[in-house]
Formats: structure tokens, sequence, C-alpha cells
């Protein structure tokens, strides 16, 4: 089974404050992610993972009328929490899947105090036989 794992981070506008952290807490952080990521890796149980730009950067795209892309910087659903990065796993149950996102909400923030940052897990889906 494969899950999704979003980190929510606070704050919509994308300024969730990393960018004031003391630069050893930056790297606490950073460095207890690639651990994450390595042990997961060890395990077989990572897929992909990735950490994203703010909001601000982000964009919506439609085909117009020629089949070219229309891209526009909004809307956007009014929210106090964004997307801030991704795991993709693969493992067998869901409850491994939510052990994996609590170690993840446990990253060091700010004087190494623990983030406790939401992590929404989804089951990937598959799309039906055509």
């Amino acid at each position: 089974m494969k899950f999704m794992l979003m980190m929510h981070a606070p704050r919509g506008n994308g300024d969730w404050g990393v960018a004031d952290w003391a630069p050893g807490d930056v790297r606490a952080m950073v460095a207890y992610m690639h651990d994450l990521n390595a042990d997961l890796k060890a395990r077989g149980e990572l897929a992909g993972a990735e950490g994203l730009t703010p909001p601000a950067d982000a964009r919506i795209v439609r085909a117009g009328k020629d089949g070219k892309p229309v891209v526009t910087d909004g809307p956007f659903a009014e929210s106090k929490e964004f997307l801030a990065g991704f795991w993709i796993v693969e493992c067998s149950t869901r409850e491994r899947a939510y052990e994996i996102a609590a170690r993840a909400s446990l990253a060091p923030g700010p004087g190494g105090q623990t983030m406790n940052i939401p992590i929404e897990v989804r089951e990937v889906g598959s799309a039906p036989e055509v």
C-alpha cells in the first residue's frame, strides 16, 4: 500500500518562520529529515519525498480554449496552514504509515523543541481498469 504523508506548516502565506530560525536550528531540522528519509529508504519504504516552495510561488493552471496553459496566481483556499512538503511511502499497513507520520512530526524546531507539525496521511488510490 502506498501512502502520501503531507507536512502542513502554519501560516498560509508561507512565512512559517524558518527564515528567522538560528542556522543551527535549521541544520538540526534538515538533518532530522535526512535521517528519517535514509531510514525509510533502507527499509524499502520510501518512494519519494520533497519539500515545496511557499504558497506565494504556487500557480493555478487550466487549459485555455486552444489547449495551451492559462496560468493564474489563484484562487487559493483561505487557510492558516500550507503544504510544506511530502513523502510517498510504501508500507504494509495504514498503522505503519501513521508511525512514520508521527516520526516526521517530531522534527526539531527552534531551540531543539519538537515542532509537532501536523502530517496528513492519505492512501494513494489507483484508477479503475478501463
